[in-house]
């Protein structure tokens, strides 16, 4: 029978009754819903994941450079660059989380994960840990699955959307996505990925959207980044056997609480936050101008 769970406790229980691992219940709930065979949704994860690949090669190899100029390839100067912080993985990391990101800001070819504005996370996290651990691509697909199943709560008891939830609710929900796949891939058992979407939520609770221009550029690309490493923390912690002392579905009604009570402005308004500020607004009106300016070539030709 088909699931689509009310909670992360009923998605444990049924894994528990059913003795089956933690993707196999989203797994059923694809069939399902696409009334097709399991093969073929294998082999849409595989195409999907292909893309994410594709978009992290992008973004590392091409220019990308966005029509409002806020982007400028700069997942390519994180990543050429000779000086590196933590590590050469951890350096990978944040350049591939934010070369996806930028290909969708120019316009590319990404999957929206579950949002477009949250794309560059698990390309960035799935890619490396991939590289890090020499996984075989189905089992990065069985992480997919699970970072689906977890989207699919969240949706139901808080929101995936920007503008619903704020920031928050894209790249929080995709950092969740990420640490939940990554424990999987791991080995990690059901608690510690539940855990590790905890963890997340909690350290991403209350991110406004404050898009730039109502652009999804300017904070959204390096949030990305900043997101892929929040759900390799949350993982490792998790994994750890760290208690996120507050329940994950504890969490997600939080997040659903905070993105309900939180101002309009600061949901994908483009009225407050970095938005608002004078450096904002002026590159706003910049964009306007450009716009009108080819609204008006268009129209003399």
């Amino acid at each position: 029978m088909s699931i689509l769970f009310d909670s992360f406790e009923e998605w444990r229980k049924e894994c528990e009754s059913q003795k089956s691992s933690l993707f196999e219940p989203v797994l059923r709930y694809e069939i399902d819903q696409k009334q097709k065979q399991e093969s073929d949704i294998w082999e849409g994860l595989q195409q999907a994941y292909e893309v994410m690949k594709d978009a992290v090669h992008t973004g590392l190899s091409e220019e990308m450079n966005s029509y409002s100029g806020m982007i400028s390839s700069g997942a390519k100067k994180v990543f050429n660059n000779p000086l590196t912080v933590l590590s050469p993985e951890f350096q990978r990391l944040i350049s591939r989380a934010l070369a996806a990101k930028e290909v969708n800001s120019c316009m590319g070819r990404v999957v929206a994960a579950p949002t477009a504005g949250a794309s560059g996370i698990l390309p960035g996290v799935l890619v490396t840990l991939q590289e890090i651990h020499e996984l075989e691509d189905q089992q990065i697909l069985e992480g997919l699955l699970v970072g689906a199943g977890v989207a699919l709560i969240l949706e139901k008891r808080a929101s995936i959307a920007g503008a619903v939830g704020g920031c928050q609710a894209e790249t929080g929900s995709a950092a969740a996505m990420a640490a939940a796949a990554t424990v999987h891939c791991l080995g990690g058992s059901i608690d510690q990925a539940f855990n590790a979407v905890a963890i997340t939520i909690q350290c991403m609770l209350g991110l406004v959207c404050d898009p730039v221009a109502g652009l999804v550029e300017v904070p959204c690309v390096v949030r990305n980044a900043s997101a892929a490493a929040i759900a390799n923390s949350s993982a490792q912690i998790a994994l750890s056997n760290v208690s996120p002392v507050i329940p994950v579905d504890e969490c997600v009604d939080a997040m659903g609480e905070i993105g309900q009570s939180m101002e309009a402005k600061y949901k994908e308004t483009a009225l407050g936050g970095l938005a608002a500020t004078p450096t904002g607004q002026a590159i706003s009106k910049r964009v306007l101008i450009q716009d009108i300016d080819v609204l008006g070539d268009e129209i003399d030709h």
